[in-house]
């Protein structure tokens, strides 16, 4: 059957649908030897699909990973300056997984890797809002603490306003739980930045009502639990609805 062809790369596990269409626009994508459009449609039964020179496949088996994220690894697979990658820490897991979202160097935590392109899609779309959770050690002007949760613009976009709960405070600094919507490129350092404070340290500790295991050293991985994993398929049906 013929299916859209960002479709069929996430099917296959390379990427997410958005990332598929920027290949297509980036001419990395070929049908039968022949560079491929945003809108084509192709049978993996029939049609030869390359991407970067190399034939993609049938769908392989679907793998959900929960890593906790170290500091100083970028979230991507592979990077130009030689930096630590989120791709080296799962590279034994058997399977070509791609990071769910983003978190920056500095930060650690929560972080979902898999394969299955359709989840990925659902859950990071910028229609869609997944409620992310955070544990921030800030510094700086604490009593601005509360403007957090204001209307507030970053990069031009108004975010919705975020949830703030103060969990230790001294004089010098405080800790803070900090639920955000969006997910916008370092959101929560940008918020911060404009209310005078200095982010510490960044720590995501939830996706949703999907926490971070506690028994997870930094670095370590493992896969996603059938509850877990139905849970974040409710989510991704849900928003698809």
């Amino acid at each position: 059957m013929e299916e859209r062809l960002q479709k069929l790369l996430a099917q296959a596990g390379l990427c997410s649908r958005r990332e598929a269409e920027r290949w297509i626009l980036e001419g990395r994508v070929l049908v039968n030897g022949h560079a491929a459009s945003l809108g084509d449609r192709a049978d993996l039964r029939r049609d030869k699909i390359q991407v970067d020179g190399k034939p993609i496949g049938m769908a392989e088996e679907k793998r959900y990973l929960m890593l906790y994220k170290p500091r100083g690894y970028v979230t991507t697979l592979n990077d130009e300056r030689g930096r630590k990658t989120v791709g080296d820490l799962v590279r034994d897991c058997g399977a070509r997984v791609v990071p769910v979202g983003r978190l920056d160097y500095n930060s650690e935590g929560l972080l979902l890797l898999t394969n299955d392109g359709e989840l990925v899609h659902a859950l990071t779309h910028p229609r869609h809002e997944v409620e992310k959770h955070y544990e921030v050690r800030v510094r700086g002007r604490l009593d601005n603490i509360p403007r957090l949760a204001e209307p507030m613009t970053i990069d031009g976009y108004a975010i919705r306003p975020a949830d703030v709960v103060i969990l230790e405070k001294d004089e010098q600094s405080a800790k803070l739980r900090l639920t955000i919507h969006e997910g916008r490129n370092r959101q929560i350092r940008k918020m911060c930045e404009q209310c005078g404070l200095e982010v510490r340290r960044l720590k995501r500790v939830a996706v949703g009502k999907l926490p971070l295991d506690t028994h997870l050293k930094s670095g370590a991985w493992r896969d996603l639990t059938a509850d877990e994993l139905a849970y974040l398929q409710e989510i991704a049906a849900n928003l698809q609805d």
